[in-house]
């Protein structure tokens, strides 16, 4: 960086170099004092913003330290009416004939705080819930309060599963049976006759439709789940026979998650409403178009169809949803459905942010060298790499980089060969450190950069220990290569002069980040500010509030962080209104079998026995297992 630009640094270009405002969605921001805050609009259409360091400062004076998961439930609930509205708008502006339901899908992100916020929030718009499983059945049935809200039932259901929805049914409860095997039509048969329940059945079809982007595996002639074309007239011809044609009701698709493209959206919509027209021909009840998942969020604020974005609005996204199922269904004479999507990304990614500090540094820098120093005493192989470096111009810069690579490898393989000294092979790591710094400086004025010099200045960029487990908080940076928008959250007054690359505290060297948004395009590094001593530099993973913590592993066994929900109020005062504590050592060795009073026991006879043998007195003893036990109810992660 420039020392022009250095000097003459704001707010203004740390907002544009992290793109901000742009993944921001209209949520984050930065203050006065150089500081991300988040941006909430009260029920007067007022603004209020609330400093994520105040936030994190509050947190820890409540002994919840770093890393710490932070919920904003005001983001929730604004999500989740949002894209009611949304739907609103558009069916209103359309003449759209019916209404929108959403559900959540809790697979999404499971936790009991998230789930009962989305369920308060969505219940003035009947919103309601997506189950996958009998465990998520269970939770949905206890969570929402309307019966006016649906309960969509999808993955593979045994006759326990089918039994408790059927049961729920008779209390009022709108749940709706999707099938996804040809399997199972039987099963509902048989289920519904015996508890005397006119079931509300769904159907999920394969589409022919594909789309872009990661997830898209659910789409297509292979999609593992849903019926193709001859299954579902087997499976209307089979209700038809047990006359309960009229209980097929729903019409389910499920394109993929992370859609970019809204192109892809609209030809999936008119796919879909081809089959429910013919389902309605057939005689079956429908009602309602289920169109999954999909919408996306625009992690990078590029507003294009890349994985990690999306080249459409929420309210063209409403719009082109409505305007195809009109289209299609009008010319053939078929009332409009209830319009049921399943968006769990786009309503819980803004909600969460991990906040973690910085731990350590190393950087790829020489430390302070006399060359003169290095003379006829010296190795020739040593001699040659220092004139190597000495030479370094900005009309050689390849050529002075192959001359001091090579002499540096030669230096390494006699060492290996006992031919130079530990203190030698020192000075020429030193050397070449020297002299890649020195070109990586003229790389910056060169009008075009050597190809065999462009991954330079990644390899001399420094590296951001983190306190942090990225399998645990971030396992699909690792799994898929998701981009999340990664920014310190304060100073941003200053210049960020360093480069770097982000490392976690596990013992795997996947354990990194190492790809993040960029201005145009996607960077190797991020541009991080110099430590100061005695003060923490906290960093945030934003827009990660879509699958998370569910996808979280043990690495190393590093547990669930610290959690806090807050909510912001009209006045612009905050409450911490939940608060979790993260794992402690003895959690996470319970979940892995082990059995802690055991260990315990184990550890206090090792001691004992230290004390017989004279290795320790029983006054060192007692402390020794203070400091276990104490270590046992610790966090798993680093404490200061």
């Amino acid at each position: 960086m420039k020392k022009q630009q250095v000097k003459d640094w704001t707010c203004e270009d740390s907002a544009e170099l992290y793109g901000i405002r742009n993944w921001g969605a209209g949520y984050f921001d930065l203050n006065e004092s150089g500081e991300i805050s988040v941006k909430v609009t009260n029920s007067t259409g007022a603004t209020n913003t609330v400093s994520l360091m105040d936030i994190a400062s509050g947190a820890v004076e409540r002994g919840l330290g770093m890393p710490l998961l932070l919920r904003i439930e005001n983001l929730l609930d604004a999500q989740v009416a949002l894209l009611n509205q949304s739907f609103a708008k558009a069916i209103d502006q359309c003449g759209y004939r019916n209404v929108f339901r959403g559900v959540f899908p809790i697979k999404v992100n499971q936790q009991c705080q998230v789930i009962e916020e989305i369920a308060k929030a969505g219940k003035p718009f009947n919103h309601g819930l997506e189950a996958g499983s009998k465990a998520e059945l269970i939770t949905a049935l206890s969570t929402l309060e309307s019966t006016d809200s649906l309960i969509v039932c999808n993955g593979y259901k045994d006759e326990e599963f089918i039994n408790l929805g059927l049961q729920a049914m008779r209390l009022g409860v709108q749940v709706f049976f999707v099938v996804e095997t040809p399997s199972e039509v039987a099963t509902i048969i048989s289920c519904a006759e015996r508890e005397q329940v006119r079931p509300n059945i769904g159907v999920r079809i394969k589409l022919a439709s594909k789309v872009g982007g990661y997830w898209n595996a659910t789409s297509g002639d292979r999609s593992i789940f849903g019926l193709g074309s001859n299954d579902l007239i087997a499976m209307v011809d089979e209700l038809r026979r047990h006359d309960m044609l009229d209980c097929l009701k729903l019409l389910h698709y499920h394109l993929g998650s992370q859609v970019p493209n809204i192109r892809d959206i609209r030809t999936g919509v008119l796919e879909a409403c081809r089959y429910y027209a013919d389902l309605v021909e057939e005689g079956a009840a429908m009602g309602y178009l289920d169109l999954g998942g999909g919408l996306a969020v625009d992690y990078d604020g590029s507003k294009t169809n890349d994985t990690h974005s999306r080249n459409y609005s929420l309210d063209e996204y409403c719009v082109d949803v409505v305007e195809a199922i009109m289209g299609t269904l009008d010319s053939e004479g078929v009332e409009h459905p209830v319009i049921i999507t399943e968006s769990g990304r786009a309503t819980v990614a803004y909600s969460s942010v991990l906040l973690f500090d910085i731990l350590d540094t190393t950087r790829y820098e020489p430390v302070a060298i006399d060359t003169n120093k290095i003379g006829e005493d010296d190795h020739p192989m040593l001699r040659n790499l220092k004139e190597a470096v000495d030479s370094v111009n900005s009309s050689n810069l390849q050529e002075s980089y192959n001359d001091a690579l090579y002499y540096r490898d030669e230096i390494r393989s006699l060492y290996l060969h006992g031919q130079v000294s530990l203190r030698e092979r020192a000075n020429a790591e030193n050397l070449f450190l020297h002299g890649a710094q020195k070109i990586r400086v003229l790389l910056d004025e060169a009008e075009e950069v050597p190809v065999d010099l462009q991954s330079l200045p990644v390899a001399l960029s420094d590296i951001y220990y983190g306190n942090f487990s990225l399998f645990q908080s971030l396992p699909d940076i690792w799994a898929i290569d998701q981009l999340f928008p990664l920014v310190p959250i304060h100073r941003h007054h200053e210049a960020p002069t360093r480069s770097a690359i982000i490392a976690d505290i596990t013992c795997d060297c996947d354990g990194k980040i190492d790809r993040f948004i960029g201005r145009q395009e996607e960077q190797r590094t991020l541009p991080l500010h110099e430590l100061k001593e005695g003060e923490d530099y906290i960093l945030g993973s934003f827009l990660i509030g879509a699958y998370q913590e569910t996808l979280g592993d043990l690495h190393n066994l590093f547990g669930d962080t610290n959690v806090v929900s807050v909510r912001i109020h009209e006045d612009g005062s905050f409450d911490y209104s939940r608060e979790i504590h993260g794992d402690s050592i003895a959690d996470v060795l319970s979940y892995v079998e082990y059995r802690p009073q055991d260990m315990f026991e184990r550890f206090r006879k090792l001691a004992e026995k230290a004390v017989k043998d004279g290795k320790i007195t029983a006054q060192q003893r007692k402390q020794i297992l203070h400091t276990y036990t104490a270590s046992m109810s610790g966090y798993t992660y680093f404490e200061k």
